[in-house]
């Protein structure tokens, strides 16, 4: 077998991590500057930078974003099994069998629960849409958290008294910066799933062959 570098073998995910660590700084520091414009406008003493990292602005802008992308793979993943979009890449075939659909088989080299089998090879068989769900949970969580916090810091720079974490589900600003976020991968989703139907890009595996006609489904 050929050899090949590290970055050659895991290059895909090294970049992304380093695209997400460069917008996440370019984030957070925009982010501290914005909102400390904000709070000079309300005449309040600005925050350091650390104190931003930990206040309500910071994770609930995180989170807000980090929950629509995990809700969005989520679905992706779950809905992609049983659904069919005739000519896309992104579909399984309409009418053949497809590889990831046949019963796991223990072998040498299977993940150690396709070994165990039971409980644990179910839970593996769905452990990527599992994961996908919860780290939606937990990130909607936190975006409820932050910006409830956020929205009693500014309700206290107003001399208004903060809200109770349920009194704040009943407003509408929560629930606009969900839907706005929940709506644009909803799209992209959909934009993948046809455009992949009538484009191409020569060497991706989201597209179809070049010469593949626009109504054969899957790559």
């Amino acid at each position: 077998m050929k050899k090949h570098s590290f970055f050659y073998r895991n290059g895909l995910s090294i970049v992304f991590l380093c695209l997400f660590v460069a917008a996440m700084l370019a984030q957070s520091l925009t982010g501290w500057k914005e909102h400390n414009q904000e709070r000079e406008d309300e005449h309040a003493m600005p925050l350091d930078f650390s104190t931003y990292l930990t206040s309500g602005h910071f994770i609930s802008s995180t989170f807000e974003n980090f929950q629509s992308e995990f809700l969005q793979m989520a679905l992706y993943v779950l809905l992609t099994v049983g659904l069919r979009q005739q000519g896309s890449a992104e579909s399984k075939s309409l009418d053949e069998e497809e590889e990831v659909d046949r019963e796991p088989k223990a072998s040498v080299n299977a993940p150690g629960p396709v070994k165990k089998g039971g409980w644990q090879l179910r839970l593996y068989s769905n452990s990527l849409s599992i994961a996908f769900f919860t780290l939606f949970f937990i990130s909607w969580g936190l975006h409820l958290y932050g910006s409830w916090q956020d929205h009693n810091a500014e309700q206290l720079l107003k001399g208004k008294a903060p809200e109770s974490i349920i009194a704040y589900l009943a407003e509408p600003n929560f629930w606009f910066e969900t839907f706005q976020n929940w709506q644009s991968e909803f799209l992209s989703v959909l934009s993948i799933v046809v455009l992949t139907i009538f484009l191409r890009q020569k060497g991706s595996p989201e597209s179809k062959p070049v010469d593949a006609p626009h109504m054969e489904t899957g790559k």
